[in-house]
């Protein structure tokens, strides 16, 4: 669970860190090859590509169509006569436009093929809210995907991560769902040099503590170590959890710190219905039921289509004090 080893690391953006394990696998790999809508003379749209089109040319780097389920089935055939394509969608919610070349091509073929036919494919772009980019572009879809056996979902949140997780997705031989998010792309952290690959299915404890267990993945571990200030000032050391891989999932890293804690509680951006939150309250309650103190509590986005309103906006999601008044309640304590 430890953290990937960051030697020689500089401070960079999430922004840059994506970029940067492209061009690692780019640099390395001919067969990798960039694909989206406005990501080459443009540089994307969130600038994640900016200067790739000039370094490897438009053969490496296409832009394409305003055609999801086009341009994705084509790379899901890329891949399997041997290429390594990276997709992005501008933001994940446009995938329902290809959700069936996702769900029943890309999720299948190595299954059908026995085994013969490999899907190197990675698709990435931002996921969940944050941005004010209202109700049709604020999804978080990272349950919609690790429902379906044969993808693989990531959620990073540190630039590391980023980068890190970006080469393994790459040289995964499995489609690969690589989920950031539009309000992390400008964050900052260090980063390590060269190949620093970060294993899937490996949770990472970002912060120690024995107390309580704060629980999330993506963007919401930051909420949670914000929490976890706040606790502190309680005199409550809270441990948190970034899952950073939804599927594979690791299920030993909660059940090894409930067994510390005794308590814990889940947090998602999505709504509260049907999501990560709950398959990590139901995990808890399989394996460490006899460690648990007080009930699993689950943190999630309001019961609405995400509003515009900034204002809303923020009421909508899950906040610090939510976050932090839910670790009081398995504790027993005054909310405040």
């Amino acid at each position: 669970m430890a953290e990937n080893g960051k030697a020689n690391a500089e401070t960079k953006t999430y922004r840059e860190a994506l970029r940067e394990g492209m061009v690692h696998e780019m640099e390395n790999d001919e067969s990798v090859v960039l694909m989206g809508e406005d990501i080459g003379v443009y540089g994307g749209t969130h600038l994640i590509t900016d200067g790739l089109y000039d370094q490897y040319g438009p053969k490496r780097v296409m832009d394409t169509p305003i055609s999801e389920g086009g341009f994705t089935g084509a790379a899901i055939g890329m891949a399997m006569l041997g290429m390594r394509p990276v997709v992005e969608m501008m933001t994940w919610n446009f995938s329902f436009l290809a959700s069936d070349q996702i769900i029943q091509n890309a999720a299948k073929v190595r299954y059908f093929s026995g085994g013969q036919v490999k899907v190197p494919l990675v698709i990435r772009g931002p996921n969940g809210g944050g941005v004010q980019l209202s109700a049709q572009h604020t999804h978080s879809l990272e349950n919609m995907y690790g429902h379906f056996p044969g993808l693989k979902v990531v959620s990073p949140v540190t630039p590391n991560d980023a980068k890190g997780m970006m080469i393994t997705a790459i040289r995964d031989d499995n489609p690969v769902i690589f989920l950031e998010a539009g309000a992390l792309y400008g964050t900052k952290g260090e980063v390590g040099e060269g190949d620093n690959a970060v294993e899937f299915g490996k949770a990472r404890i970002a912060r120690e503590g024995t107390d309580v267990t704060l629980i999330a993945y993506g963007r919401q571990v930051n909420l949670c170590l914000r929490a976890a200030d706040a606790l502190e000032e309680d005199g409550v050391k809270a441990e948190v959890i970034d899952l950073r891989s939804i599927r594979p999932f690791d299920e030993d890293a909660l059940v090894e710190s409930v067994k510390k804690t005794h308590r814990a509680v889940a947090v998602q951006e999505q709504w509260r219905w049907f999501g990560v939150a709950s398959e990590v309250a139901a995990i808890i309650q399989d394996r460490a039921f006899d460690y648990l103190d007080a009930p699993v509590i689950r943190v999630s986005g309001a019961e609405v289509p995400a509003p515009y309103a900034r204002n809303l906006e923020i009421e909508a999601f899950p906040s610090e004090k939510q976050v932090a008044n839910a670790a009081r309640r398995v504790m027993y304590m005054e909310e405040k």
